[in-house]
């Protein structure tokens, strides 16, 4: 069977989550509108009859390293190329970028097989303009193939996983079957806090954040959650709390619905805020925080 890891990369907020998503018809990646949601990289395992197609979502690739959390996010994506047999380099919208010149580069170290998916073609009026993008593309880079696509609407998703497919070496599968992701979870309940956070909180705030569980019990008929909100000031604590605990107890609410769809059963889940200076610019502070893609 054809069956090998495909790396989804793109500068911040181009849709690689929602892409993994609905290409495995199930939510492994958070999402929100906000870029950097996602800061780990997750595989998605994706298992037909055709094969085995192991998607890696990573963080956006960006310019910006001012911090140690930025440094991380951008070892992680371009680590990703690294053992990859394709790569599916995500845009939106028809034109290129400052930080795309980069990436051009990294995929010419690479020397994989690339595949554009232009991402948001539903808002995309002229469909000529399209053709025109593809055609200027493909005499910037050797493109395999050059797809537009809507994640969200699935257009033309159908298409993008058969050419994946086709580009996958033969081997016996890497994972079981019925396997849809590499992380626990645990991780993944955390992920979906800090989602509900992302979504609820203003443009700044979910950077200065991060959820870790301290507490995981799995009890018959209910798992319990006990996590701690990490942020870096206390005027960002008394935000993430609200007026009387009122937004906590929203995104308390909001995570715990979710985590009961992706476990199956009733979950107890208690949420602390706490204050860890500068966090986001500590390589230890990131390491003991999970940071260690």
């Amino acid at each position: 069977m054809n069956c090998g890891f495909v790396a989804l990369i793109g500068r911040p907020n181009v849709g690689k989550s929602t892409l993994m998503n609905h290409l495995l018809k199930q939510k492994i990646s958070i999402t929100s509108r906000k870029p950097q949601t996602t800061r780990h990289r997750i595989l998605g395992i994706n298992t037909t009859d055709a094969g085995q197609a192991i998607y890696m979502d990573t963080p956006g690739m960006h310019n910006s390293e001012k911090r140690a959390l930025n440094r991380y996010l951008n070892r992680t994506a371009e680590t990703t190329l690294l053992g990859v047999d394709v790569i599916v380099w995500l845009i939106d919208g028809l034109s290129w970028h400052e930080y795309d010149e980069v990436i051009f580069k990294k995929l010419e170290q690479a020397g994989l097989p690339v595949i554009l998916a232009v991402n948001k073609v539903d808002k995309v009026a002229d469909k000529e303009a399209i053709l025109t993008f593809f055609n200027d593309a493909q005499h910037r880079f050797p493109f395999k193939h050059l797809v537009p696509i809507s994640a969200l609407k699935r257009t033309n998703l159908d298409q993008l996983e058969s050419l994946i497919m086709a580009l996958l070496p033969e081997r016996d599968l890497i994972y079981p079957e019925d396997q849809v992701t590499d992380r626990s979870e645990r991780f993944l309940a955390a992920e979906i806090v800090r989602e509900k956070l992302t979504r609820r909180l203003g443009d700044e705030l979910p950077y200065a954040l991060t959820v870790e569980i301290e507490r995981y019990e799995e009890k018959p008929g209910i798992t319990k959650i006990y996590a701690i909100i990490w942020v870096e000031r206390l005027t960002q604590k008394n935000i993430v709390i609200g007026k009387d605990g009122d937004m906590l107890k929203k995104v308390g609410t909001d995570a715990r619905l979710d985590i009961e769809k992706l476990l199956g059963q009733k979950v107890y889940l208690q949420l602390w805020v706490k204050v860890k200076k500068g966090w986001s610019d500590s390589e230890r502070a990131l390491q003991s925080l999970g940071f260690n893609d």
